[in-house]
Order: C-alpha cells, then structure tokens, then sequence
C-alpha cells in the first residue's frame, strides 16, 4: 500500500511539475510577445539638443486638438507651464542659498521678497521665449499634434531679474548682486548635470 501512496505522490508531483513550467514557459512567451507588438515612437522636438543648460532654460511639450491652431496653442502654453516652473525652482534654490549664506534681520520676509519679484519677473520673460522646435503631425483619426521646444536665454532672466532686485527698496541695502549670481551660476551648473 505504501508503495502505491508513493508513486500517486510521485505522479501528482511530476504533473505539477510540468503543469507549473507549461505556465510559466507561457507567461515568459507572454512578455516577449508583448515586447514584440510594442512600436518604438519618436517624440518630435525632445531628447538632449533640447534639455536646459548653463546658457538656456529649455521645456517642451505636445499639444493636441481637432483644430490645429488650438493644437498649437496647447502646446505652447504647456511648454511655457513647464519652463516656469524649471525656472521657479531654480530660483528658489538659488534663493534658499543665497538668504542662508547671507545674515539678514528677517529671512523669512527676504525670501517672500525674493520669490514675488522673481515670479514677476519670471512671468514678463515668459513673453520673450524662442521657440526652438516645431512639428505638426495629423493622426489617422484627424486630429492634428502639435510638438514644440521653447527656451529662454539666462542671460536676459538674469539681467530683468538684477534690474527688478536692485531697484526694489526692502532689498536695496541688503542685496549683492554678486553673491546672488554666484550662488545662481552654482544652481545652473546642477541643473545642466541633471541635478533637478
């Protein structure tokens, strides 16, 4: 009798067996056939001619719609969302550095200051972008897609922005210009080697 227990044990183990590797060898031919059904895409302006560095603030975007100008127009203003808000946090990291190197009776209202005389500034350059790339694609459905790369020269943020500080009278007598921009070429560098 235990002889007979042994080899249904054996047996039932053995099917297991081939019953778990027959799912198994069907889930591995599941994943490669998945892979083979998937279409490698291009996104029209983007990749690393179009990421931010010392000298650019650089976004882009799709915009889609069935009319082609409203295309255009979402994609514009979903790279310009984007690029303000690159450039936002470049601010803010340059200027959370920039108030703790420097002693200041009230840091708190100076970093307030900070940020409201950028976001204006900010907000001004965002009507002197240049748009860098430019592509229009019709889907097979009718709709039309917008692609497009936007930047922003550093140099001119850095100029309105050096304009707008020195002429605001809470930061007058505390701002250096100089120190300021250093700490901003420091956060530059991190964002042209991936640090953002």
């Amino acid at each position: 009798m235990k002889t007979k227990n042994y080899k249904s044990i054996g047996l039932l183990m053995v099917g297991a067996i081939i019953f778990g590797s027959t799912f198994t060898g069907c889930e591995s031919s599941k994943q490669v056939s998945n892979v083979r059904n998937e279409k490698l895409i291009e996104v029209y302006c983007s990749g690393s001619d179009y990421m931010s560095d010392k000298k650019n603030f650089r976004a882009n975007s799709i915009g889609e719609s069935s009319d082609q100008v409203v295309a255009r127009k979402k994609a514009i203003s979903n790279a310009k969302a984007n690029l303000a808000g690159l450039i936002e946090t470049v601010i803010k990291g340059t200027t959370d550095n920039y108030t703790n190197s420097r002693e200041f009776n009230n840091v708190e209202e100076i970093e307030e200051r900070f940020e409201v005389l950028t976001r204006e500034v900010v907000k001004q350059q965002l009507n002197n972008i240049k748009v860098i790339c430019e592509k229009q694609t019709v889907t097979n459905q009718g709709r039309y897609k917008t692609y497009i790369a936007i930047e922003m020269g550093v140099d001119a943020l850095e100029k309105a922005l050096k304009n707008r500080l020195s002429k605001d009278q809470r930061l007058k007598v505390d701002y250096d210009y100089e120190k300021y921009k250093e700490t901003f070429d420091k956060e530059m560098e991190k964002l042209e080697n991936g640090g953002y």
